[in-house]
């Protein structure tokens, strides 16, 4: 690194403790607290992995800047009640780095990321039985706790592996198939009924059930999702295109042969760059 982030680093903590400063700051950042800057931590951090996947460096770095930014001033409003400051958050997240990775700053060994992995939990399952020691609290609660707040597909996968290492778990994903085909014969009664909240709850159990899948694959939902969304904008936008952006009164026959020519002609494009690489 040609250099040290120490100096950048306090000039940001300089500039946030100015847009706070109750005589000469900036009324809107006086007004944000904890709680309402939530929406902004959750969009920074959504805007942060959509640049990671369109691997923009210029985006990437504007964006983690704007997510330290939200870490800034949380430790600032904190600071203010003298609570905690960033100091404290650096050193709490450096200590947790170090105790979960006693192969490096240890004498235990791990020589592939399985050993890692399973290191890792067995610290944190350690770190958590010692928080809840004397706690009648149950998993449950606890979830609901964890969960609160994320988005919908990774507060589902967490409390899928959470609830799969309890040992509420299939004997193999052949269950989990059987689970998904079960909830979508229940989803199409559910809507053939007309009854739109009780349509909803399957189409929850259902997503559910998918993320379940995606644990036992060993693949992120959200990762797949977001990845759907966008080859279906490309491929969307050249059928667009191909009608001059008039899609009404089209047959879907129609739609659907230029949606395949789109999806092919992408594919094709994206080949021959893989060649030329």
């Amino acid at each position: 690194m040609a250099n040290a982030p120490s100096a950048a680093v306090q000039r940001l903590v300089d500039v946030v403790a100015q847009l706070r400063n109750p005589a000469t700051g900036c009324p809107w950042d006086l007004e944000q607290t904890h709680a309402s800057l939530v929406p902004y931590v959750l969009e920074e951090a959504h805007e942060v992995a959509d640049a990671i996947r369109q691997g923009d460096d210029q985006h990437l770095k504007e964006e983690l800047g704007d997510l330290l930014l939200q870490v800034v001033l949380h430790a600032q409003i904190a600071g203010e009640e003298q609570r905690f400051d960033l100091n404290a958050i650096a050193d709490g997240i450096s200590n947790k780095l170090i105790r979960r990775h006693p192969h490096v700053f240890g004498d235990a060994e791990a020589k592939t990321s399985d050993d890692v992995r399973r290191s890792w939990d067995a610290i944190k399952l350690e770190e958590q039985a010692e928080a809840l020691a004397g706690s009648t609290s149950p998993l449950s609660d606890r979830l609901k706790t964890k969960v609160r707040g994320l988005p919908a597909l990774a507060g589902a996968m967490t409390i899928s592996k959470k609830a799969a290492k309890a040992g509420f778990e299939w004997d193999d994903v052949a269950g989990v198939w059987e689970k998904v085909h079960e909830e979508l014969d229940e989803l199409k009664e559910a809507v053939a009924s007309g009854n739109k909240d009780h349509a909803q709850e399957e189409l929850g159990d259902l997503l559910f059930t998918l993320v379940n899948v995606a644990r036992w694959c060993q693949i992120e939902p959200e990762e797949g999702l977001a990845g759907t969304n966008q080859r279906f904008l490309d491929r969307f936008s050249r059928v667009e295109a191909a009608l001059e952006g008039d899609l009404q009164g089209r047959s879907i026959h129609e739609l659907e042969t230029l949606w395949k020519q789109a999806k092919a002609a992408i594919r094709a494009e994206q080949s021959s760059s893989t060649d030329t690489v």
